[in-house]
């Protein structure tokens, strides 16, 4: 199958979602020398990048090998977002650009902003076509969820509309913002959305092995899968993937020293990134219990590798786990990352009483970018 974004083909149909603190310089580095596909920064806001925000301005840096170039933004108030795009063209940022409607988290969403925005449908409209004009030649394509909760649902309106506007596909997470990570993704809403829809259409959530994404393409029709959570730990999963596409039954099941050799790995790259090895060493400690998943390793190590300052510290300890342990095949299939509970929606005022309105809630948007 073939995917195109733009004059760039994604082959494999694969793409790594965006997730705050996670999909920096470093990791999509460290996801690229695995696999192929297309490898999308963090989420950073438009009014933090219009402003220049040092933060977000770092977050939005790529490597001299990122080809193309795709970058997450979320905005709500259409000027603002159509500014930013700008931006991206003129001074050359990005090669494309995501619009984020799908974020769940509350200090988003009661802002009117990720899940909650296609339900104002008109004020969705506006801010994708405000970016898809503004972006010129530039591909723009859209990230969302099947709505706010289940009596709330959007996302074949947005789709449609969506697709009006000119983007150049729409990928969907099978869950409402009230499921959160929670519950089984509704691959049915999936189907659902590419059958109502003439563009490529991709798919997102439950995909924790290569063969789960060769499934949903199966049994929704999906033109390319988004992949998240489950690479968590598992920059790996991306050799799968492209084995997986090209019709090939390997899978990668690296030992617990196989395993080591890459977290060593993504410290050395995070440390390069941040310029500091310290930095590195300690952005890097959220990833332990990632990578250490299932595997035979005492409590007390694993709080010490989640504690390490120095490439030094880390080999010592490195060199304290049981490099033959096999992979554990027993978690694989099993859910990685964020597993909340559902929850309620934190939204505007008076948000759910009209769809049609197209104004831009008061302190909408939010001037800082990251998690």
């Amino acid at each position: 199958m073939t995917l195109r974004l733009g004059p760039y083909p994604v082959d494999p149909p694969v793409v790594l979602a965006p997730m705050a603190g996670i999909t920096n310089v470093a990791f999509r580095q460290l996801c690229r020398e695995h696999g192929a596909g297309l490898y999308v920064c963090e989420m950073v806001t438009t009014r933090a990048l219009v402003e220049r925000s040092r933060k977000t301005l770092r977050m939005v840096a790529f490597t001299a090998h990122e080809r193309p170039r795709s970058l997450q933004l979320y905005g709500v108030d259409p000027d603002i977002v159509a500014d930013a795009v700008r931006m991206v063209v003129d001074e050359d940022l990005a090669d494309h650009v995501d619009l984020n409607f799908g974020c769940p988290v509350p200090k988003v969403t009661r802002k009117g902003g990720g899940a909650a925005l296609p339900w104002r449908r008109n004020l969705f409209a506006r801010i994708v076509t405000a970016a898809v004009r503004a972006a010129g030649t530039m591909p723009v394509t859209v990230k969302m969820r099947v709505g706010i909760d289940d009596d709330h649902l959007t996302h074949l309106d947005a789709g449609r509309i969506a697709q009006d506007a000119g983007v150049a596909w729409v990928a969907l997470h099978g869950r409402t913002a009230a499921q959160r990570y929670a519950g089984v993704a509704d691959w049915n809403a999936i189907a659902k959305l590419k059958q109502a829809l003439d563009i490529p259409v991709l798919g997102n959530g439950d995909l924790w092995e290569a063969d789960d994404a060769l499934r949903m393409v199966r049994e929704t029709g999906v033109d390319g899968v988004v992949v998240g959570r489950g690479c968590l730990g598992r920059p790996w999963l991306f050799a799968d993937l492209a084995a997986a596409f090209a019709g090939r039954s390997q899978r990668l099941l690296p030992n617990l020293g196989e395993v080591a050799e890459t977290m060593r790995r993504h410290a050395v790259l995070l440390g390069e990134w941040l310029g500091d090895e310290q930095a590195g060493c300690t952005d890097f400690r959220k990833h332990v219990a990632w990578y250490l998943k299932g595997f035979p390793v005492g409590a007390a190590l694993r709080r010490a590798l989640a504690m390490t300052s120095t490439l030094a510290e880390l080999d010592d300890l490195l060199g304290k786990l049981d490099a033959d342990a096999p992979y554990p095949v027993e978690i694989l299939g099993t859910p990685r990352g964020r597993t909340n509970a559902p929850g309620r929606v934190h939204l505007p005022d008076g948000w759910l009483s009209g769809r049609d309105d197209d104004t831009v809630p008061e302190g909408a948007e939010i001037g800082d970018s990251g998690g």
